[in-house]
C-alpha cells in the first residue's frame, strides 16, 4: 500500500514539474546558400526559393532568417561579407543550414571555387557557427532538372555533391543530402511531369515572363514546398531539436453533406 502511495505520488510530482517547465527559448535558424534557397522579388514570382515555405512551417520560437543570394558561391558569399554579420549574431541554440554548390563547381563563372577551397569554405562555417555554440547542417546541393534519352535523372552535382558528403562525415555534421533525394522525387515525377516544379512559363502565361521561360534549375512554388518538404522532413528523421518546433495543424474535419 505503501508503494503504491509513493508511486502515485511521485507521479503527480512529474507531472506538477513538467506542467511548469520553461518553455523553449526563441532561437534563430540562419539559412545561407544559392538562389535556389533565397527569398526571391515580386519580379522573379512565380520563381520561388525553397526556404520560402520553409520558414512557415515553425511555431513562434523560431525565426527563419534566409541570408541566401542569387548567384552566390561560398567564395563569393564570404567575399562580399556575408557570411561574417551571420556568424556574429549567432547565439547558442540557432542553427545554421548550409546550401552550397551550384555556383561553386562552375569554372565559367566568377563566383567558381575549386573543389579544396569549397570544402575549405564549408568548414570555416561550421567552425565558426560552433564557436557561438550554434549548430550547422550541411545540404547537398539541390537537383538540377536533366534527364537522359530513357528518362532517368542525371546526376549534376557529382563531386560538389560528394564533398558536402564527406565533410559532413569528417566534421560530425548532420547531412541533408537533398541532391539525393530531389533526385528521386524528380524521377517520381518523370520527364514531362517535373517541368511543373520549375519555373517554366509558356509565352503570355504570366506577366513576368512575356517570352515564356525554360528553367531546369530553379523551382515555382510547388517546387519549391516540396523541396521544403523533403528539408522538414531529414530535420525530424534527424531528430534534430528543431523538430520539436515545426507546428503540428489539427487535420481538418471533413463534413458529410448528407450528416442531418
Amino acid at each position: 500500500m505503501v508503494n503504491r502511495l509513493f508511486a502515485g505520488a511521485a507521479a503527480l510530482a512529474l507531472l506538477l514539474l513538467s506542467a511548469f517547465a520553461p518553455a523553449p527559448g526563441k532561437i534563430t535558424v540562419y539559412l545561407i546558400g544559392d538562389s535556389t534557397m533565397s527569398v526571391k522579388e515580386v519580379k522573379a514570382y512565380p520563381e520561388t526559393g525553397w526556404g520560402m515555405p520553409f520558414a512557415t512551417f515553425f511555431d513562434e520560437t523560431v525565426t527563419v532568417d534566409n541570408r541566401a543570394q542569387n548567384g552566390r558561391s561560398t567564395k563569393s558569399f564570404l567575399a562580399e561579407n556575408r557570411w561574417q554579420p551571420v556568424a556574429k549574431a549567432l547565439k547558442e541554440g540557432d542553427y545554421v543550414f548550409i546550401q552550397f554548390g551550384h555556383n561553386d563547381e562552375v569554372p565559367t563563372k566568377k563566383s567558381y571555387t575549386p573543389e579544396a577551397d569549397f570544402k575549405a569554405n564549408l568548414v570555416r562555417f561550421i567552425a565558426e557557427t560552433r564557436a557561438q555554440k550554434a549548430a550547422p547542417v550541411l545540404i547537398t546541393p539541390v537537383a538540377r532538372r536533366k534527364f537522359d534519352a530513357a528518362g532517368k535523372v542525371e546526376e549534376t552535382h557529382t563531386a560538389y555533391a560528394e564533398i558536402v558528403r564527406a565533410t559532413a562525415r569528417e566534421q560530425q555534421v548532420p547531412l541533408i543530402d537533398l541532391d539525393r533525394e530531389s533526385q528521386t522525387l524528380l524521377q517520381q515525377f518523370g520527364v514531362e511531369n517535373s517541368k511543373l516544379l520549375f519555373n517554366q512559363l509558356l509565352p503570355g502565361e504570366h506577366p513576368n515572363y512575356p517570352e515564356g521561360k525554360e528553367d531546369n534549375t530553379h523551382f515555382n512554388e510547388l517546387g519549391a514546398r516540396k523541396m521544403a518538404q523533403i528539408v522538414l522532413a531529414d530535420v525530424r528523421a534527424l531528430k534534430l531539436e528543431l523538430a520539436s518546433r515545426i507546428v503540428q495543424r489539427a487535420a481538418a474535419k471533413t463534413v458529410d453533406p448528407q450528416a442531418r
